[in-house]
């Protein structure tokens, strides 16, 4: 069985008198789940997932488990002196492969991601989207027990996008365990086994699928047809909703998150009617939620 990742009362700060950018964070990672990192840019989720990478060492408390992992970072080093297939060859190799199996594996995974044009092109020239694609598939050639992404749909066109997410279930299917951070809320939405919120250097877990608020909130009044269901790409990112009457539903979102649930309400078929938008109190987090 695959080993669990576990984080006990970790912090992490850089330089001795820096200040904290986690702190007191417990999480367990089990294999087969996936799990989804929010927060506002800056509260340390890049951070958190290098942790889990084993990248950075905790400044305090313990990491146990140790899950074959792959790390995919925003921005990807492609000043590397190989060719794109040269690389994930290596690399392939590195996790245990046969050459002649690394290379085949090399050229699969550019063909997924629609670079296989551009195997035999060197790193350094490689434009950022497919220096991505190759990021991305150095991270998945070797079947990793533990995959990191942060930010990794970033730069990636809509047809990598969707086969990234393909991989994402693939991994999750064969037991596998996959934490991600993305700045679309709606990435994966509905498919994380658990959703956390890193607030104030510490971790909150998503209770029932309601976030904690990071952020000013917004409430929109909508109206829809009666006894119709609030659309699927509304009722995944927002925090509460209320029908207040028939048709009539008062829904609070994230104000980071309130241009696509417009954009969710108004392109629906039929339409919903936005009827009013204005700023909400953002509540309390449950600390009952804090795993």
């Amino acid at each position: 069985m695959q080993p669990e990742l576990r984080l006990t009362a970790v912090g992490r700060r850089y330089g001795i008198r820096g200040p904290w950018v986690l702190r007191g964070v417990d999480l367990a990672v089990a294999p087969g789940t996936l799990v989804r990192v929010e927060g506002a840019n800056g509260t340390g989720k890049s951070t958190l997932l290098r942790l889990l990478a084993r990248l950075d060492a905790p400044t305090e408390g313990r990491v146990t488990g140790r899950p074959r992992t792959a790390y995919v970072p925003e921005r990807f080093p492609s000043a590397l002196p190989f060719t794109a297939v040269g690389y994930l060859t290596h690399l392939g190799t590195v996790h245990g492969l046969s050459r002649a199996s690394a290379a085949r594996a090399a050229d699969t995974w550019l063909e997924r991601f629609g670079a296989g044009a551009y195997g035999g092109t060197p790193m350094e020239r490689l434009s950022k989207g497919s220096s991505q694609k190759v990021a991305v598939a150095q991270a998945l050639i070797g079947e990793p027990e533990l995959l990191v992404l942060d930010e990794a749909w970033t730069g990636l066109d809509a047809g990598a996008r969707d086969e990234l997410e393909r991989a994402v279930a693939e991994r999750t299917a064969a037991g596998g365990a996959v934490v991600f951070v993305d700045h679309d809320p709606r990435r994966l939405a509905g498919a994380p086994d658990v959703t956390y919120a890193v607030l104030d250097g510490g971790l909150e877990r998503c209770a029932d699928g309601v976030r904690p608020a990071a952020g000013p909130l917004t409430l929109v009044t909508a109206q829809g047809p009666p006894g119709g269901r609030l659309p699927a790409d509304a009722a995944r990112i927002v925090s509460s909703a209320e029908e207040t009457a028939p048709g009539t539903h008062r829904l609070t979102v994230r104000a980071s998150h309130s241009d696509v649930l417009l954009r969710a309400l108004l392109t629906a078929v039929p339409p919903w009617h936005v009827a009013g938008v204005e700023s909400a109190a953002a509540p309390h987090p449950d600390p009952g939620t804090r795993p």
